[in-house]
């Protein structure tokens, strides 16, 4: 498979090679791919301790606190993770990453000049129980520059990582917010040919989910396969 293809060849995954996002170019295969057969034992075996994982994992509020509570507008992300079939997927480990409010990352990479935040580690994880739900609270990210090129600025997002059984490997996607300006120049959004596909990404307001007084709710659902997955990193 050639550095520019789609992975499905439909538009609706992002492209190995999508110039305007220029890390991309380095990172793209410059040969052929190799397909490897799956064994049984790949979707099948052990693929972390569940025990590891604690319920205050998936407050990004309250970790790591040092001296108050995270600044920022604090939100609920919640949803479900589905089959192509829509059949629950339980006990997969989803894994969150994002900026701070003043988007900024807690992380010796990011130089950008905005505030760290003492009492926000930006990561959190979880299990879906057992009709695929989950549930985060934190707070929402800032946007911030990142130097792809002239005046680049990426949307506010959430990184997610999802594994478990029956998963090969890991699947990597950001969830982003309704109305966001800068999804219209956002390069590596905007790889995503197919609009509808690219809608997936956007997470939607849920009043079902918010907090009196406290967090406003946004919904993300991933769906692992098929017509309406998810778009993942290649």
């Amino acid at each position: 498979m050639s550095r520019d293809v789609q992975p499905d060849g439909l538009g609706s995954q992002p492209p190995y090679l999508h110039a305007p996002y220029r890390a991309s170019i380095t990172r793209a295969p410059s040969r052929p791919l190799v397909a490897i057969p799956g064994a049984l034992r790949d979707v099948t075996g052990p693929v972390f301790g569940h025990e590891t994982v604690c319920a205050t994992d998936a407050d990004l509020t309250s970790q790591g606190r040092v001296s108050g509570a995270p600044v920022g507008e604090r939100i609920v992300v919640s949803g479900t993770v589905r089959d192509d079939r829509g059949r629950p997927v339980q006990n997969a480990l989803i894994e969150v990453w994002q900026a701070n409010a003043a988007g900024r990352y807690r992380h010796v990479d990011d130089q950008h000049d905005a505030p760290l935040d003492p009492n926000f580690t930006g990561c959190g994880r979880t299990l879906t129980d057992e009709l695929g739900r989950y549930r985060f609270l934190t707070i929402k990210p800032g946007a911030y520059p990142w130097r792809n090129h002239q005046n680049a600025w990426r949307p506010a997002h959430i990184h997610f990582s999802l594994f478990g059984a029956g998963l090969i490997s890991r699947l990597v996607t950001q969830m982003y917010f309704p109305g966001d300006p800068l999804l219209s120049h956002d390069p590596i959004f905007q790889s995503i040919r197919d609009e509808r596909a690219r809608e997936r990404l956007v997470s939607r307001f849920d009043w079902e989910t918010t907090l009196p007084e406290r967090a406003l709710g946004f919904r993300f659902d991933v769906v692992l396969r098929g017509r309406d997955a998810t778009p993942v990193e290649p």
